[in-house]
This record gives structure tokens, sequence and C-alpha cells, in this order.
């Protein structure tokens, strides 16, 4: 038998986000940003704890003023995920934000000043144990560039990132990520692409500005994901016009899919048909929202009948397929279990699921 197809990842250096290792083989984070006003430390708090509930590594909170540096102190000391400040402009705002337990600062060093404030900032950044990400947008690149190049473009972008890698290795400071992201998907993975090739240093992906729930998912689904193939990429966050617990979510299926990271539960189901015999639908959207506490990797089919069922079912941790009758067929690893009634589908399936994430703790 063939051995499955497994990525190959692009080696690279390894920096730490707090606790959290980036880079140079470490699993790759699901990152998502808040949308609460930073300043408002107990809103922001509250939302940061409703990410690290359905899983995030990291997380990026906006610094645009001092009330918010301010609150960050009282923010970092209150959740369990690392704390990435982002930073735009203003020097102070990121030496403030070192000074108040930042994890990590987004930053770019070319757009903060003179080289002394650049120097203030990595000092800042090695006094405190802060690591940086360089973030080129595609919409916001330098006025040169766009000079230079006429237009937003790949070899723009992986240029913009390198200039300013260049002005932090020139302050002997190598603890960082760079992300080059555009809203244009194939751009983006252009730009990944050749900054791949030019530089070792961890690259935190994502497709920006991607839209709503749906397109913003299709588009990340596939930037990303045609990335991570490639081997490209040590992070992510996937930029949704959504509830923000959506953001990792949708990061931690790519990941699942490519068998890259297995966090929390795979549902395998069918698009259902007339033969089915058993609420598809509505047992995996309640099972989706009732389980997605579970962090330990298990998976789960539901499927309508007895065609693809069975051998679906049985691949599974927990399988359950309509058979005709009111009842359903239950699997559990491989072994078929008495009949159950289908209306209790959902009971039975949260309560075994329950079981094993307990017992994989």
């Amino acid at each position: 038998m063939s051995k499955p197809f497994e990525i190959k990842r692009r080696p690279s250096r390894r920096i730490w986000v707090g606790k959290v290792p980036v880079g140079d083989g470490a699993p790759i984070s699901v990152q998502s940003m808040t949308n609460t006003p930073t300043k408002d430390a107990k809103a922001t708090i509250a939302q940061i704890k409703a990410l690290e509930a359905v899983g995030a590594d990291i997380v990026r909170v906006s610094c645009p003023d001092e009330e918010s540096t301010a609150a960050l102190k009282e923010i970092v000391s209150s959740v369990s995920v690392p704390v990435v400040a982002d930073i735009h402009f203003h020097y102070k705002r990121a030496i403030e934000a070192a000074e108040a337990g930042a994890a990590c600062l987004r930053i770019n060093p070319g757009n903060i000043g003179s080289a002394e404030r650049v120097r203030d900032v990595v000092k800042a950044a090695k006094d405190h144990g802060c690591s940086m990400r360089i973030g080129v947008n595609g919409g916001s690149l330098d006025k040169a560039l766009l000079e230079k190049y006429g237009e937003p473009c790949p070899e723009a972008m992986a240029e913009s990132a390198l200039q300013h890698a260049k002005i932090l290795e020139d302050n002997d400071f190598f603890d960082f990520k760079i992300s080059v992201k555009s809203s244009d998907t194939l751009m983006t993975m252009e730009a990944y692409r050749q900054l791949a090739e030019q530089c070792d240093y961890p690259l935190h992906l994502g497709i920006t500005e991607a839209g709503g729930l749906r397109a913003g998912t299709v588009k990340s689904a596939l930037g990303i994901g045609s990335l991570l193939m490639q081997g490209i990429g040590d992070t992510l966050r996937v930029s949704l016009t959504a509830d923000v617990t959506e953001e990792i979510k949708v990061g931690f299926e790519i990941l699942r899919t490519l068998g890259l990271r297995y966090h929390g539960i795979r549902f395998v189901s069918c698009p259902t048909c007339a033969r089915r015999g058993i609420d598809v639908e509505n047992v995996v959207k309640v099972l989706e929202t009732r389980l997605e506490h579970i962090a330990e990797p298990l998976k789960i089919a539901v499927m309508g009948c007895v065609v693809n069922g069975p051998g679906e079912a049985r691949g599974a941790d927990i399988g359950v397929c309509g058979g005709g009758n009111g009842k359903a067929l239950l699997f559990v690893k491989g072994v078929q279990r008495e009949p159950i009634d289908a209306d209790n589908a959902v009971e039975i399936v949260a309560a075994l699921a329950e079981q094993m994430a307990g017992e994989k703790k």
C-alpha cells in the first residue's frame, strides 16, 4: 500500500510568540484579532476568552492610542493566550505595548520614523522578550514601490517585506515573522511564494479583507490551503467579516483537511438525498454547536442511509447512519452496535464524544 500524501513544510527559523513556537516545524498556529475597543479592557478580555474557548493559539489586539496600551497590561494578565499588539506608525505605542506584556509587536519598522526610533522599539522588544511581525498589505504599499512597479503586485509586496526585514536585521534583531497579504487571493499566493524563496523567516498566512463568512471562507481556504500544500506557512489567520470565533474554526478546518493539525471534531456527513433515514442536516448542526468545546481530535460521521453510510461510519471514531423504520445504525471505533432510535442520535453521539474526549485528555 502506498504511503499517504504528506506535505513537506518549508524549512524556516524558529521564533516564539510568548509560549507559542512558530516556524522550524512547530505546529501551525491559528490566530484571530479582536474587534472590541482595546481601551475597553473588560470587553476585550471577554472576546479573547471566547477565542480561547474555540482553540485560538494567539490573539492580536489593535493599539492605536495610549489608552489602548494602558489597558493592555490588564488584558495580558487576564488571558492565557499570547497577545500581539497591532501598531501602526507611532513608535511610542510599540514601546508601551512591549512594556505592558505584549508577546509580539505587529509593526512595519519602515513606517515608524527615524533610525533612532526603530532602535528604541527594537531595544524595548529585546528587553521585554517580544518577537515581531512585519505585516505588508497590498493596499498600503510604499509610494516608491508603487512608482517602481506601477501597481500593487507580488514583486512589490515581497520587496517591501524584505526592505522592512533589512531594517530589523541591521539592528541585530531576527525574532520576527512576515506576512504579505492582499484581498486578491492569487496575488497573495504569488507574493508568499516569492518571499518563501528569498528568506527563511517564518511566514504568517492570510488573505486580508477576505469578506463575509461564506466568501471569506472560500477565498481563505483556497489561498491559505494552496500555500500550505506547498509547504509554505507557519501560522495563519482567516480574516472574516463575521464573529471572530469563526476565524479560528475555519482555520482549524483548513489544517484538519490537509492533515497538518488535528484539533477538535472532524465531521463527515453526506449532502442527503431521498434515501435518508435520519435528519442529517439537523443532527450535524446541533452536534457542531454542542461539541465545539472539545479540543481533542475526533472523527464523527453522520450519514443518511445504508448505501455509503456504513462504510463512512465504520471508519470514524463514532458513526451513525439512517437504517430505516425510525432506526439508525451506530458504529463506535469501527464496531457496529445495536441500532438506536434515530430521534436519539444527537444525545447518544454527543455522550459518546464527551466520553472519548475525556479519555484522551
